[in-house]
């Protein structure tokens, strides 16, 4: 498994039948491993209001957040 569940991921293409862009953003909630020499699944929740998507691992990235330095005096 690449990605861990909860992991913040962005659409890496577009997906035109559900109008969703590329860099649409979602949480991954579900994974589905494949061990046949298929791509891993995940269902990620955010993409469509009350409701989960399903993309292979290679449709999306995950987003690095990088929180400000705080400065201790």
């Amino acid at each position: 498994m690449k990605f861990q569940l909860f992991t913040q991921v962005a659409l890496k293409e577009d997906m035109p039948a559900l109008r969703l862009k590329e860099g649409s953003i979602g949480t991954i909630v579900e994974s589905y491993p494949v061990t046949n020499g298929r791509e891993n699944g995940y269902s990620v929740e955010g993409l469509i209001l009350q409701d989960t998507v399903e993309v292979s691992e290679s449709q999306i990235e995950a987003i690095v957040i990088s929180l400000p330095q705080t400065q201790i005096n």
